[in-house]
Order: structure tokens, then sequence, then C-alpha cells
């Protein structure tokens, strides 16, 4: 039995209701809570950098919520394959998911303290004809986005290295291997001396952070609880 549309909005809308009963009855009955399984896939980094830093937080107000992590660069291609709900950074979500928007990043030139001290001077668009563009594959028109806003869309870097890791993309950078095209929250999460912004410019990027999963995944009150809790805790104290 599967739920239709008008099902499954009816559901979203009493969920929060039917939580609060069923939280009301375990406390009355003093029962052991069941324990709820959460399998969650997610990139990398966003699971390093926006993720662990709060989950202790989330095991406090939900001592029965337990949290099975994947990593990987697509987790919408994972909502067949046994998970219940993904963060992805993409264009858009499948309009037959469920999907809302957690933040849109400014990409940021991010390049090595050591080289920005080296060039002496303020870095310029032009100085990446002679240098090494580091992508990530999941935002891979970074470069593209950013020379197309600032007007330049002919300029060419030396070559593009592409990475499935945030976290060693931003090693990379940090090694003077090349000038890392990422989210501004990526560098200010990271907290690596190492590294500085290359550039003031900020240019919205075209893919943005997104919760998703199955629309009938609702049914699943672990996937409530994460929803309600990241939406209402972690989002707005998180980097944009």
């Amino acid at each position: 039995m599967v739920l239709n549309g008008d099902g499954e909005k009816l559901l979203q809308r009493i969920a929060p209701a039917l939580d609060m009963l069923s939280d009301a009855i375990e406390l009355t009955t003093g029962g052991e809570q069941e324990i709820l399984r959460l399998r969650l896939a997610l990139p990398p980094l966003f699971a390093s950098q926006r993720l662990m830093p709060f989950m202790a937080a989330l095991r406090q107000h939900h001592p029965n919520l337990h949290v099975d992590m994947t990593t990987t660069v697509n987790g919408l291609t994972r909502l067949h394959d046994g998970i219940d709900a993904t963060v992805v950074l993409v264009r858009e979500v499948d309009a037959g998911l469920y999907a809302r928007q957690i933040d849109r990043g400014q990409i940021v030139l991010i390049g090595a303290r050591s080289f920005a001290e080296q060039l002496g001077r303020p870095f310029e668009p032009r100085d990446i004809a002679g240098l090494t563009v580091l992508l990530h594959n999941d935002l891979r028109d970074g470069f593209d986005t950013w020379r197309e806003a600032i007007g330049m869309p002919e300029l060419e870097p030396l070559t593009i290295d592409y990475f499935d890791s945030g976290q060693l993309i931003l090693d990379a950078a940090a090694a003077g291997l090349g000038v890392a095209f990422m989210f501004d929250g990526h560098l200010a999460a990271a907290q690596d001396e190492r590294l500085v912004l290359l550039s003031d410019q900020h240019i919205i990027s075209p893919q943005s952070y997104w919760f998703a999963c199955r629309k009938s995944a609702f049914s699943n009150r672990a996937v409530r609880i994460f929803h309600d809790w990241l939406f209402e805790t972690l989002v707005p104290a998180g980097p944009h």
C-alpha cells in the first residue's frame, strides 16, 4: 500500500502531532524508548564540517535516535538503495522527491597563504592563466560560473584537477598545488591557517545544499525528527 499525493501531504501536516502524542505516551507509561535508526547519505565535507560538530546536541535532544552515515558524492542515487534521506549539492532535485534547500553557497578562490605572500600583491583574475584550478566533482562548473560572473569568459587556467573529496581539495590548495573554487563556508569551517581567500569576490553558486528523501519516507519517524532538527537548529547556525 502506497500513499497518494494527498495522503503524503496529510502525513507531513499531522506528523508533528503524532510525534508529540507518541512522546507523551512514552513519558506517561515510563516504557523504554524505541531505538530509531536513520540511514543518511551526505557529502564527506558537509558531514565533517556541518553535521558532526552538532551530533552530540542531537543525541542529547533525541537519545533514541541513531544515525548510520554513508558519505558519497551523489546521495540521490542511494535513495533506492536502502538510504532513508540524503544531503546533496545540486542545482535542483527531481520533483518526484521531497526536497528542501539548506543553503546556497558563494564561490570563492582559496589558495595557500604561502602563495599569496609570495605573490606580493593582490591576486588578479589574469593570474589564473598560470595556475591549476582545483574543483569538486559536485561543483564542476564552479570555475565557469566564476569567470562568467567577473566578465572574463575566455579566461583559461593552466589546467583543471577534479576531486571527489572537499577535504582533499583544501589540502591540495594548502600544499600549493592550485587554486580551489569552493564555498566560502568551506573555508570558514576549515579553520586552516595555511589557507586564505585570494580574492574578495563572492559569486553566488547555481548549486545548493538540499535535504532530500522519498516523499513516503516521512512515514519514518527518524526521518521526520532529523529533518525538523536540521532546519530548526543546524541550518541557521551553519555557514552560508
